[in-house]
This record gives structure tokens, C-alpha cells and sequence, in this order.
């Protein structure tokens, strides 16, 4: 087993959002990559810091483990995780060590990355994460991205035209949609 490097420090947060804009305003770390993660319940950002990145993780599923872990402990660090050259292998040694395995085989996790984690109880109480990099995780990432560009666009094409028949609406009217009490044809409007 080959430990390459912390591949991220994930943190559980209330609000994305709001942790994206401390990170941002008081450390200069821009968000790269996030995406919405239904089976695990979860929004995740990845904020690169060096050759790591701090990963934002918000529960949306109230029943979900990363819910479940807020609630009981509170925003903070929830795990982390460690790239190893071959998860499998890292897997089976673990095992045959005795250590308590989350996940006995790897799993595509966030960004097309094969994942598994490593139960605290083995670790001395922290959540390890193992790591193993595909030849799919960029097609992965670029394709996420892509599909973010377009909710996007989407998003802003539907407030152009909500700003524009707005605009359309009031152009119409000789009066103000409502008139203060008082303020009628008497004061000219």
C-alpha cells in the first residue's frame, strides 16, 4: 500500500454557500469543482490548496449519514482522505489487518473517483477516506461542469425573460401598478 498524498480535508457545513464565500473572502481558495450527489445525500465543493483541497460537504438528505453526523456533532471536520495507488489492494490489506472497513470494495465517488472508507473506530476516531484516481475522474468532472454551465444559462435565460416581460409590463402602463392612498388622478398620476 502506497499512500501518495491528503488528497482533501472534508468539512460538513450547515450552508454551502455561506462556507464557499469564507473560504473565498478570507483565504483566496475559489471553488473548482461541485456537485450535487443524490445517492449520498449531499453537495460537495472542492476548494484546491496546494496539491490538497478542502472539500465543503452539505447535507440536503435529513435521513443521510452526513445529516445524521451534523446533527449529532455539529459543522466541523468530518474526515480524511488519502490517495493510495491501488484502493483494491489497500482494501485487502486493511482487512487482513483486521481493521473495520465502511466499504469492503471501492465505490465511484464524486468527480468519477474510486472511493472506500475506513471506519473511525479503527482509525482513532477519524473517518479516512481512501482515494484511487480513474481515467474517467476528468471526463467526470469536465462533464458535471458542463452540465452546471448549462443550469446556468438556463437560469439566466429565464431571468432575462422575466426581466424583459417585467419591463414590457411596466412600459404598457400610463399609471403605477399600485397607487399610494391619496395619490390618485389628483396628484397627476
Amino acid at each position: 500500500m502506497v499512500v501518495k498524498r491528503v488528497d482533501h480535508i472534508a468539512i460538513v457545513v450547515p450552508d454551502i454557500e455561506a462556507a464557499i464565500t469564507f473560504w473565498q473572502d478570507a483565504l483566496g481558495l475559489e471553488p473548482e469543482f461541485t456537485e450535487r450527489l443524490d445517492a449520498e445525500g449531499v453537495i460537495v465543493a472542492f476548494l484546491p490548496a496546494g496539491d490538497s483541497e478542502i472539500e465543503l460537504v452539505e447535507p440536503i438528505d435529513e435521513d443521510g449519514g452526513v445529516a445524521r453526523y451534523m446533527r449529532k456533532r455539529g459543522p466541523g471536520i468530518h474526515h480524511i482522505c488519502l490517495e493510495v495507488d491501488d484502493i483494491r489492494a489497500t482494501l485487502s490489506r486493511l482487512k487482513a489487518a483486521g481493521v473495520r472497513l465502511i466499504d469492503e470494495e471501492p465505490r465511484i465517488g464524486s468527480g468519477g473517483k474510486k472511493i472506500a472508507f475506513v471506519h473511525p473506530k479503527s482509525t482513532y476516531g477519524v473517518l479516512v477516506e481512501l482515494y484511487e484516481t480513474t481515467p474517467e475522474e476528468p471526463a467526470r468532472r469536465l462533464e458535471v461542469l458542463d452540465r452546471m454551465r448549462r443550469q446556468l444559462a438556463i437560469q439566466g435565460q429565464v431571468a432575462a425573460m422575466g426581466m424583459v416581460g417585467f419591463i414590457r409590463a411596466l412600459r404598457g402602463r400610463q399609471h403605477p401598478v399600485t397607487p399610494y392612498p391619496g395619490d390618485g388622478e389628483e396628484n397627476g398620476c
